[in-house]
């Protein structure tokens, strides 16, 4: 089965540069060099991600004691680390998109729970309402749920 758009008609995909209007060919053009920039940009802020961390690490094994983290160190450092691992599902957004010009439903869905778990992982539960903690468990059940039903809809 040929996936090839017949001659004269838009593809399917929407940031297509063989659409037969010029002005829309032009301006997807310019869309898809901006998706390019946005990959370049996200990754420089995955670099200085990656420095921070370095930083993070460094300034908790220098502080008093020497070489030692105690457990709000620990959170902080797999909080600077769990940043970089977000950046980087965010870069594959970005370049999915660029490539398929379809938003990955999955993977966004992925990246999103994914932010929240860093939430839930360096959260500080002796300082925060119930309502709040109430309200995390919810957005992950929902995040979990939907990511459950878009996986089981894409094995079918």
């Amino acid at each position: 089965m040929s996936t090839e758009t017949p001659p004269g008609e838009a593809p399917d995909n929407h940031l297509s540069e063989l659409q037969s209007d010029p002005l829309l060919r032009h301006l997807h053009a310019v869309i898809r060099q901006m998706i390019r920039l946005l990959a370049i940009l996200m990754v420089l802020v995955i670099m200085w991600c990656i420095a921070d961390v370095v930083m993070v690490l460094y300034q908790r094994l220098m502080a008093p004691p020497f070489m030692l983290l105690n457990l709000n160190d620990i959170f902080a450092v797999f909080a600077a680390f769990l940043a970089v691992l977000i950046a980087i599902e965010i870069f594959a957004n970005i370049t999915l998109y660029l490539r398929d010009d379809v938003i990955h439903v999955k993977l966004v869905i992925a990246t999103a729970l994914m932010a929240v778990a860093r939430k839930v992982i360096v959260l500080d539960t002796s300082v925060i309402e119930p309502g709040y903690l109430f309200g995390i468990a919810g957005i992950v059940l929902a995040l979990g749920i939907t990511y459950w039903l878009v996986s089981s809809k894409a094995r079918t």
